[in-house]
């Protein structure tokens, strides 16, 4: 029976869990965890009560940490919100000591699946999921720059007029805002982008991916459809062993940091990375997103 567990029913999780029940994945059952267990039991009622029109199966009730025992997947999507104003990095603290008790739990109760993680900082959780779980690497995945790489196609499909699942782009680095493309890798059927768009343009493209998630936020106080999508794609991509190329976040060994570069995705997780070619100046961004990253998990560690 392929069982997921998510620990937290807020906005994040919620998304995921609807997304989930839209689409036809090879779910039998979803269990909820949440510290506000009526809230769980109401999600639940209420996605129960659209299966009578989901193209899926999926069995939804809540549950506790000894449901995580014969899960194969672990969604994570609990912790601190973003609010207007602050950086994911200034969750750090809050969601740090909440994560050291998630992860004992679901360790203690005898999973022995796949970790996926959606709460930021994103990579710092991924990471710090890593160390408390003992877990080997590749069952340890953050969402990563998922999300911001489905921005950045949609950003460029609405400028070339071209569908978003034909273009061959990602964000890389850090879930946040030391993020970049490395445009030098960017194309559309075998085209540089460079050839069709102004750098000039393109640099502001980037911003706005960058700076997409402070925009939802200021407007609409949180961000959620969207990870939602990408948090699907990758259960599915685990579930189905798709072997998929995903943007997750992962363990670099070279650097000791957990940071998004194009893997495999599959039944055992991150079955392999692939590591793009990247000019100078691409390297340089790189090295800076993963010095913030070991920055931030430094003060955590000290």
């Amino acid at each position: 029976m392929n069982k997921v567990v998510l620990i937290g029913c807020g906005n994040v999780g919620m998304a995921y869990s609807y997304a989930l029940v839209n689409q036809k994945v090879y779910v039998d059952e979803l269990v909820l965890i949440d510290v506000n267990k009526d809230k769980a039991m109401g999600e639940a009622m209420d996605l129960n009560h659209c299966m009578a029109y989901s193209p899926s199966k999926i069995s939804v009730r809540v549950g506790d940490y000894n449901d995580c025992r014969d899960a194969k997947i672990v969604v994570i999507a609990a912790g601190a919100n973003q609010n207007p104003g602050e950086t994911r990095m200034d969750l750090i603290y809050k969601n740090s000591k909440i994560f050291k008790e998630i992860i004992t739990q679901v360790v203690d109760s005898g999973f022995n699946g796949i970790f996926v993680v959606a709460t930021n900082p994103l990579d710092v959780m991924t990471y710090i999921t890593l160390k408390y779980s003992g877990f080997k690497p590749n069952k340890v995945i953050g969402s990563g720059t998922t999300l911001d790489t489905s921005r950045l196609r949609y950003m460029l499909s609405e400028r070339i007029n071209v569908c978003p699942k034909n273009i061959e782009a990602y964000v890389i680095g850090e879930h946040g805002d030391s993020e970049f493309i490395p445009w030098s890798n960017v194309n559309i059927a075998y085209k540089k982008i460079t050839d069709i768009i102004a750098q000039d343009e393109l640099n502001k493209i980037e911003e706005d991916v960058r700076n997409a998630a402070y925009e939802i936020i200021a407007k609409k106080g949180a961000t959620a459809y969207g990870i939602g999508m990408c948090l699907v794609r990758i259960t599915s991509a685990i579930i189905e062993d798709k072997k998929i190329i995903l943007p997750v976040s992962s363990w670099d060994s070279t650097n000791d940091v957990c940071i998004s570069t194009p893997a495999i995705v599959g039944i055992n997780g991150v079955d392999d990375k692939i590591f793009i070619p990247l000019n100078e100046e691409e390297t340089n961004k790189l090295v800076n997103s993963i010095n913030v990253i070991k920055s931030a998990i430094e003060k955590i560690e000290s």
